[in-house]
């Protein structure tokens, strides 16, 4: 297990703090599609992101799924399952390849019970998930394709910290909830604005600031509730 997590939430603790949580932890790979926890079932385990995206996803009935949540190295899969009963109707699997320090959920609940700072922190995220969750539901309803897939790349590239990102069209469509042709044309004119590349399911982000002008307004609103969390100077670069 590495000395030095990179995930914000656990370095926004105290090291007393940091280092209970990191005892009980272990340092997993999570591949591309990994389920971090299935729907409708109590979780094993949480997940403290130290590199690459985790996606939740609602499906409904229909079999039509489409990306509620995004989870990077800011937090913490498994934290609204910590704060009541129920078990999750969603389910979250990794987006985007890259590593986490795993925690059994029974640790986790334990520490969440019993210490306040570590409650405190993972209230934060959770807080920041919501108020997220509320303003993807708006995007989804009020604002174009276009938009929405510009909001979702720079969403992606805060968290990766790269600008090539790894995406088929029918991954980039089940995020957006859209059909897949509908994907092909909006990415198909973003690139011929020359504000990304798009070839074999790679997106390469030529011109950010571009892509965030084309983007909706709720980029910024997210991209702010981020910056807030933790008090934490460094996601002012990060997110």
């Amino acid at each position: 297990m590495p000395d030095n997590a990179t995930n914000l939430l656990l370095n926004a603790l105290s090291d007393a703090a940091r280092e209970f949580l990191l005892s009980r932890s272990k340092s997993v790979a999570l591949p591309l599609k990994t389920v971090l926890y299935p729907p409708d079932e109590p979780p094993q385990h949480a997940y403290f992101i130290t590199s690459g995206v985790a996606s939740v996803m609602a499906t409904l009935e229909g079999g039509e799924s489409v990306e509620v949540a995004m989870i990077g190295p800011e937090g913490l899969v498994g934290s609204m399952l910590l704060i009541g009963p129920a078990v999750a109707s969603t389910q979250c699997f990794v987006q985007s390849a890259g590593a986490a320090l795993r925690i059994p959920f029974s640790d986790l609940r334990r520490a969440f019970r019993e210490s306040e700072e570590i409650r405190d922190r993972i209230l934060e995220f959770v807080q920041a998930q919501a108020f997220t969750l509320g303003q993807i539901a708006a995007c989804h309803r009020l604002h174009t394709a276009e938009q929405r897939l510009a909001r979702w790349l720079l969403m992606v590239r805060d968290r990766l910290q790269s600008d090539m990102l790894v995406l088929t069209q029918e991954f980039l469509g089940e995020m957006l909830g859209s059909r897949r042709t509908t994907v092909t044309l909006v990415a198909g004119a973003l690139q011929r604005n020359g504000l990304i590349e798009y070839s074999r399911g790679r997106v390469r982000i030529l011109n950010s600031e571009s892509l965030e002008s084309a983007a909706c307004s709720c980029y910024r609103v997210i991209r702010k509730i981020n910056r807030s969390l933790y008090s934490n100077p460094l996601l002012d670069s990060q997110l």
